[in-house]
């Protein structure tokens, strides 16, 4: 006697496993232009390496004779894989099969999915698809009562975001729990035109009277701008590609430090057009991405949130292969100034730092605070204090290099006032409470009144101001420790990068960042 009758329905059941919904509903899933989740995993990680975890469980129907007559398998898989040559934890929801709702879910599968990323510290991608293991009306009436809300295992997500990098994707329409899911990471990506993302889909919302297409309602733009989510790409595969390289930049988990990459630029590099990138007139803008790509490594640099938040660029990058977390200011949005989405954006890069080991690199150009009744009406100050706080919490090794601006409470906060930072100023920088530029007019009305020619007198006004706030004469006073030649930049941020890497050290932040 031997076992090759369990064999044999081991065998089965799998293969029944690999049929998701079934041939009309994979056709269907094709036929919106998305791949079914065993296709995409079988693109995201290394060829060969899924290990699935708990592939025969689902729904099973038995005869009289207690044979199985139907299964259906569950909505959501996941399992170990190799990504790039490294270890990571991988689930994904299986919209073929109820689309992904409740009444297909292995609630326990989504919870252990979520743990073996925490306790074995590894990364964990999330394909998310449908409601993510939520809820559904036809719930009420399959298991025949109403069930009280609540998110079994939501402690793990809370946990990994402060544990181990947590990437989400949204890879079609998302609501409810998995709108959750996507929103739960450190990096979370949709597909243009494919995805979408809601609290509440279009059939809901248009019983309150908003009769929406889904783009209209959870488009990417929409969610881009809000701060849902951080990027959108083309494709699935650009997305698998975005999920790749987010996580080469990063440790395995808070318990290890981040990799250094390849060492691939000139660390002595010295560019010239950063000699002549800052315009003279300080009413006129830059493009600060030009900076920033000539001081990292060439290539290197990986955007997060363009669109959300977008006086602060924040990003990844490389410096002489050491990774960073990369803050610079855009003044082509609102001149630099903090906005509140800005201020939440500084906020959550900075834990996010803090959380991962990551040195911060800041090229500053902030004249303040946003003033007006757009900044009162969206609590800017509130916002903004959040920012500081998280700044001034940080014991991450910091850089701040000072392009242009850096004037009030915002322009502050460029680095953590209570700890050592490295700081560089370049000719270009200016400073003060606030900026000359409407200032002058309030604190010399009345000798400005009582000048025959009050046009020629503030000009006369500013010229003096002007020469008393060159940088020179902070530097004369230590307000500013090194003035520096902006081609020095880069070989100036490849020392930092490596004094940092000296004392970086593993293990939990004072803080653990929350979704």
């Amino acid at each position: 006697m031997n076992w090759k009758q369990e064999l044999d329905e081991l065998r089965r059941r799998e293969e029944l496993a690999d049929q998701l919904g079934g041939p009309e509903r994979v056709k269907r899933q094709h036929a919106g232009g998305r791949l079914t989740i065993r296709e995409r995993l079988a693109k995201l990680v290394d060829t060969g390496s899924f290990h699935e975890i708990g592939k025969i469980a689902g729904r099973a129907t038995y005869d009289e004779k207690n044979d199985l007559k139907t299964f259906t398998p569950s909505n959501f898989v996941f399992g170990r894989a190799m990504l790039d040559g490294r270890p990571v934890v991988v689930g994904g929801d299986d919209f073929t099969v109820r689309g992904g709702s409740a009444d297909a879910t292995i609630k326990d599968k989504h919870l252990q999915c979520e743990q073996m990323a925490n306790q074995l510290r590894l990364p964990l991608i999330r394909l998310v698809e449908g409601s993510g293991g939520g809820g559904s009306v036809k719930t009420i009436e399959t298991t025949g009562r109403a069930n009280v809300p609540g998110v079994s295992g939501w402690e793990w997500v809370v946990a990994n975001m402060g544990t181990v990098p947590r990437v989400a994707l949204g890879l079609g329409s998302v609501a409810g729990l998995g709108a959750a899911h996507l929103a739960a990471a450190h990096h979370s990506v949709m597909v243009k035109d494919r995805s979408a993302l809601f609290v509440a889909g279009p059939p809901v919302v248009e019983r309150i009277g908003q009769k929406l297409t889904k783009n209209e309602l959870g488009g990417w733009k929409i969610q881009l701008r809000a701060g849902a989510v951080d990027d959108a790409v083309d494709t699935e595969e650009e997305a698998f590609a975005r999920a790749r390289r987010f996580l080469s930049y990063l440790p395995s988990s808070i318990y290890e430090l981040p990799p250094r990459g390849p060492r691939t630029d000139d660390p002595d590099r010295r560019d010239e057009i950063l000699a002549d990138v800052v315009p003279r007139d300080p009413r006129k803008v830059y493009k600060m991405r030009t900076i920033v790509e000539s001081v990292v490594d060439r290539g290197s640099f990986f955007e997060i949130a363009p669109l959300y938040g977008r006086a602060i660029i924040t990003g990844l990058a490389r410096i002489d292969g050491w990774p960073v977390a990369l803050m610079a200011s855009d003044p082509f949005h609102y001149g630099g100034v903090w906005t509140a989405d800005t201020c939440q954006k500084v906020e959550r890069w900075v834990d996010f730092a803090q959380t991962f080991h990551l040195p911060v690199v800041y090229l500053v150009d902030c004249p303040g605070f946003l003033i007006g009744l757009e900044a009162e009406q969206t609590g800017t100050i509130k916002q903004g204090v959040r920012a500081m706080s998280a700044v001034w919490q940080t014991t991450m090794p910091w850089c701040a290099v000072i392009i242009r601006n850096v004037f009030g409470v915002a322009g502050a906060a460029h680095r953590n006032g209570g700890r050592y930072c490295l700081r560089y100023a370049w000719p270009s920088g200016r400073w003060g409470s606030l900026p000359l530029e409407g200032g002058i007019e309030a604190a010399y009305r009345a000798e400005l009144d009582a000048a025959p020619d009050p046009r020629a007198k503030l000009e006369e006004i500013e010229e003096r101001l002007n020469k008393l706030r060159s940088p020179f004469r902070s530097a004369e006073t230590f307000w500013i420790e090194e003035m520096i030649d902006p081609r020095s930049t880069r070989p100036l941020l490849v020392e930092f990068a490596s004094l940092a890497a000296r004392i970086l050290e593993p293990g939990p932040s004072l803080h653990a960042m929350r979704p």
